[in-house]
């Protein structure tokens, strides 16, 4: 579980197969073999490191559901470790689970972000959103989009100050709102 707090931005190395590598240190600190990272918000293993970079396997599954698929070697990514239980919970509760691909409407600092209709209804004005594995608060919802302000810090250390219209982000919807839905429907 993560907390959507990046902790690091992080460079693509190389990508051969369904092999990615990446360039990074803070996420290594604590990270053996077998840990689990966020890159841009989905959940990876490392299998292989060295003193500043790691690496993991991801599935074809994977990078088609996610904008892994479209990463190549000198793209920044998000990144985070997972949260250890007594941490403080800066952000949301995060699995790093994708959701859905969404799209960039408007650069930030007034970030809006075009989504599966379908998903919006797990959206509240105020509420949280996980873009790229950040946890953000969203506001100024549509049929299919919504905002969120990118202060300058953020845009900074994190994909948000070099993400242009056009760009896909990994989504993941506050999995409270997916389960309060779920104990709401009647089972089949």
């Amino acid at each position: 579980m993560f907390t959507g707090i990046v902790e690091e931005l992080g460079t693509v190395a190389s990508r051969q197969g369904g092999r990615l590598r990446i360039n990074a240190r803070t996420v290594l600190e604590g990270s053996g073999l077998g840990a689990s990272i966020a890159v841009n918000g989905c959940c990876l293993t490392l299998v292989e490191s060295g003193p500043d970079w790691w690496e993991t396997d991801v599935t074809e599954e994977t990078f088609s559901r996610t904008n892994l698929g479209d990463l190549v070697p000198g793209n920044p990514v998000n990144l985070e470790r997972p949260m250890a239980l007594g941490d403080r919970l800066g952000g949301h509760l995060v699995l790093g689970h994708v959701d859905a691909v969404g799209e960039v409407v408007t650069p930030a600092p007034g970030l809006v972000i075009r989504i599966p209709r379908e998903l919006m209804k797990y959206l509240v004005e105020k509420g949280s959103c996980t873009v790229d594995g950040c946890s953000l608060t969203v506001f100024n919802l549509t049929a299919d989009t919504f905002e969120v302000a990118i202060i300058p810090h953020t845009a900074e250390v994190t994909t948000f100050g070099a993400r242009a219209a056009g760009d896909k982000v990994n989504i993941e919807v506050d999995v409270l709102a997916k389960h309060v839905e779920r104990l709401m429907t009647p089972s089949p």
